[in-house]
């Protein structure tokens, strides 16, 4: 657990500093409560000000606290638990980035809330590569290389008004692309549950995001609005994600632990 607490503040705390620099001055952020469809409650806190979009943040950081003291059936291998617990910390810190970003509206949380989007994306291509290569295979170079490559990808911000949501599309095809494959090649039906719902409740967080003022002119979305439940789906998609990843983490390196057994046997 400290060795992914570390990785991912360490890549926290340089996405921070850079966000608080001039460098995006000029990326396209909305920082006004007008782009909400939540109407701001005028005598709440900052932090609270808009009620629903603050506190459905909780449900991120209860969400990967979950999964992040997981313990499964206690067959983890060290870098599978590694694989989790990353992921975890990513919910876990992205909830409060969010939240600041709602009761800020300035640029530096806008600007962080989009990039941190990127890499949590990028972590489940790099989770599946594990499980298809398998720990003797694997390097955690590569998740290195493609982890830098997905925080760099934040740049097409910096030269397209509409980049970061080209980044972000690239992402979720790629993780979606992947775990198909991956299903394809080890699942069964409880995984590919698991994987058709978190594929829907990505469609659901992108669709019902976009259609956030919209919504609101029925009664029923007026509080409980668009975007809140877009992270709702968002939380979800992120549930699903774990227990699609988890399982067959389960699955391949228990077959894998049998034909090492196999080979040895066969040896002897």
């Amino acid at each position: 657990m400290k060795s992914a607490l570390i990785h991912v503040s360490v890549s926290l705390v340089l996405c921070v500093a850079w966000a608080n620099t001039s460098l995006f001055d000029e990326v396209s952020v909305d920082l006004s409560p007008d782009h909400y469809a939540e109407k701001v409650i005028e005598y709440l806190p900052c932090f609270l000000s808009m009620p629903c979009n603050c506190l459905v943040n909780l449900a991120y950081i209860y969400m990967g606290l979950h999964w992040l003291f997981w313990h499964g059936n206690g067959k983890e291998t060290h870098e599978g638990r590694y694989m989790r617990q990353v992921f975890a910390f990513m919910a876990v810190f992205y909830g409060p980035v969010q939240w600041t970003r709602l009761a800020l509206l300035s640029r530096a949380p806008a600007v962080l809330d989009q990039w941190l989007t990127l890499p949590i994306f990028a972590w489940v291509p790099v989770w599946i590569s594990f499980i298809e290569l398998g720990p003797a295979k694997w390097r955690a170079t590569h998740a290195a290389a493609l982890e830098l490559g997905s925080i760099l990808s934040y740049g097409l911000a910096l030269v397209h008004e509409r980049g970061f949501e080209v980044a972000l599309g690239c992402h979720v095809a790629l993780a979606v692309y992947k775990g198909l494959r991956v299903q394809l090649a080890h699942g069964d039906g409880r995984t590919r549950g698991d994987l058709l719902l978190a594929v829907l409740c990505c469609a659901g967080f992108v669709v019902l995001k976009l259609l956030d003022h919209w919504l609101a002119r029925y009664w029923f979305f007026q509080r409980l609005t668009g975007h809140f439940w877009s992270k709702v789906c968002d939380v979800l998609q992120y549930h699903f994600s774990f227990c699609f990843l988890t399982a067959l983490t389960q699955r391949t390196q228990g077959t894998q632990r049998t034909q090492r057994e196999k080979t040895a046997a066969q040896q002897d």
